[in-house]
């Protein structure tokens, strides 16, 4: 008896609680760091503003990173796990503090793309990748 209930209850989370939860989706970009900028974009990269990481999270980003290359790309991976990424992105940059931010890191930055203006506005900022391969 406790195995049928066992095997009910599975099959129950698999078609209702598991479907429920939406599969992350991974995002890498570059953009281009000024050579004079690279200490000042590490230190302030190590001394996150609170605000921001908290935004980060509540806009359903997660496993955020930014690796730099010696020829001066910043390399940034994340996984968005929420369901409506275009509401979440408008909910970052109603941030004023977010804004301040892209602010500061913008003047830092190069941006690999025709007619970039700025992170909160234009065409975008950071080069979006295509991920050509993955495995878990």
């Amino acid at each position: 008896m406790i195995s049928y209930i066992l095997l009910r209850f599975q099959i129950f989370y698999i078609k209702h609680l598991a479907m429920a939860q939406p599969q992350p989706r991974r995002f890498a970009q570059i953009v281009h760091l000024k050579p004079s900028a690279v200490a000042a974009y590490k230190e302030c990269h190590a001394n996150v503003w609170p605000e921001i990481l908290q935004k980060i999270k509540e806009c359903n980003i997660v496993d955020y990173s930014i690796y730099f290359d010696n020829d001066r790309t910043l390399f940034a991976t994340f996984k968005y796990i929420g369901t409506d990424i275009e509401a979440d992105m408008k909910n970052m940059a109603s941030l004023p503090k977010m804004r301040e931010w892209w602010a500061m890191t913008d003047e830092m930055q190069e941006s690999p793309i025709p007619g970039a203006v700025s992170s909160a506005e234009g065409p975008g900022w950071w080069k979006p990748l295509d991920e050509v391969f993955h495995t878990d």
